[in-house]
């Protein structure tokens, strides 16, 4: 590789990095400054008193953000649960069985993920409805497990990799479909559903459209939800907003650090077969 080459290779993934850390020091500057410093200071300058925890206080009481957090843990355990349950059966029913109208369903998964679900609120809302889930955890956890076609597709793709002859081992053996599905599947797709818990559980940790529109109940406040609580009509504290954005940002920081290699790993699984 040419020194320029190398020189254009590290000066674009510097520039990523900054564009991806500019707003998260924004943020960080912004929740440890007071209403008027934050009015009176750049974006980009920082606080005055690196010990003023005030907007944590606030974002944490004011906000209920211990309650947020409990409801958000509820509908993301369950989502995720049925999520991976539905996914996985779904993926072992398609790569494993021959059936009519296979390639249609396949078909109809993709035209059902390129189609925005904004598109559909209206009849999804009425259908939630008339199910009685308005204003109960169940429309959001519903809603998360059924509308996730992406996470079949990995499973399918990680399903690909799996030899056929394993199943008929097991059949040979006397293991029934699910007990090859639950004793020989389940635990070889370890990597593909840790990708999934990791990649869906981010997007219901931060989904705000759902839980605003189908829980507004204050008992039912999620995190995101939680803080809009500080956006009122003529004007918004933005610095407890920041405050509560860096509480909600630490987890999924964490918890991604702990377990990226899972993503790429099960990504990537089952492409070279």
């Amino acid at each position: 590789m040419s020194r320029v080459a190398r020189a254009a290779k590290y000066a674009s993934l510097v520039l990523a990095s900054v564009i991806v850390l500019l707003p998260l020091v924004v943020l960080l500057f912004a929740s440890f400054k007071t209403h008027e410093e934050y009015s009176r200071t750049g974006s980009l300058t920082p606080p005055e008193n690196w010990f003023n925890f005030d907007n944590f206080v606030t974002a944490w009481t004011a906000g209920d953000m211990f309650r947020g957090f409990l409801n958000t843990t509820l509908i993301l355990v369950v989502s995720l649960a049925g999520t991976v349950a539905v996914g996985t059966l779904a993926a072992y029913a398609i790569s494993r069985f021959v059936f009519p109208f296979k390639r249609l369903i396949l078909g109809l998964f993709l035209v059902a993920a390129l189609v925005p679900g904004v598109t559909t609120q209206v009849a999804t809302y009425q259908i939630v409805k008339s199910m009685g889930l308005v204003n109960t955890p169940w429309s959001a956890i519903v809603l998360f497990m059924g509308t996730d076609i992406i996470s079949i597709y990995i499973f399918i793709q990680f399903m690909q990799s799996i030899p056929p002859s394993l199943d008929q081992a097991a059949m040979i053996d006397g293991a029934s479909r699910f007990t090859i599905y639950r004793r020989v599947i389940l635990p070889l797709m370890k990597p593909a559903i840790a990708t999934v818990v990791i990649i869906k559980g981010i997007a219901v940790y931060n989904e705000f459209y759902i839980p605003f529109l189908y829980m507004r109940s204050p008992d039912l406040n999620v995190i995101s939800t939680a803080l809009f609580k500080f956006k009122g009509p003529y004007g918004a504290q933005w610095e407890t907003i920041a405050a509560c954005t860096m509480i909600v940002i630490i987890p999924t920081v964490v918890i991604f650090l702990l377990l990226q290699r899972f993503i790429y790993n099960g990504i990537t699984a089952g492409a070279t077969k």
